[in-house]
């Protein structure tokens, strides 16, 4: 079961990164998932600065916010955010590779929890993020066809 079910979040992942231009336009990468878990990566570009030279607290956010799409979306059921929150802890550097990393916290029901830690490649806590999904109509990869 345990097999079956890592097959079905990659091939969620997989379908999910395929159909998500914002990630991909960003640079993410969909470095590893499994059920409840997502870790996406995302290199700060100069165009991703803000007026102090650091990364835009935006672009963390959405790093963070894809990790939590992915996560939460690896059951293969089509599950949207319903809210969040975000405590900035450091600045991200131009040049940094930012790792998200989103940790399914409960899930009952139709609704779930979710953290995401946001590192630099050195292990550097810049952000944490965490999540709340719902889960809608239909699935993420249609397995009927």
């Amino acid at each position: 079961m345990h097999d079956e079910a890592q097959r079905l979040a990659e091939l969620a992942g997989k379908t999910m990164y395929e159909r998500d231009p914002a990630s991909r336009a960003l640079g993410m990468t969909l470095d590893e998932i499994r059920p409840g878990f997502a870790r996406m990566s995302m290199r700060v570009r100069e165009d991703m600065l803000n007026g102090h030279g650091t990364c835009h607290g935006g672009y963390i956010f959405m790093l963070a916010d894809s990790a939590f799409a992915f996560a939460c979306n690896s059951h293969n059921f089509n599950t949207v955010g319903a809210g969040c929150t975000i405590d900035y802890l450091a600045p991200g550097q131009a040049g940094d590779l930012l790792v998200a990393e989103a940790a399914e916290q409960a899930l009952a029901g139709k609704t779930g929890i979710y953290d995401v830690a946001v590192r630099t490649q050195d292990g550097k806590l810049l952000a944490l993020f965490r999540g709340k999904s719902h889960r809608i109509a239909g699935q993420v990869v249609d397995l009927m066809r």
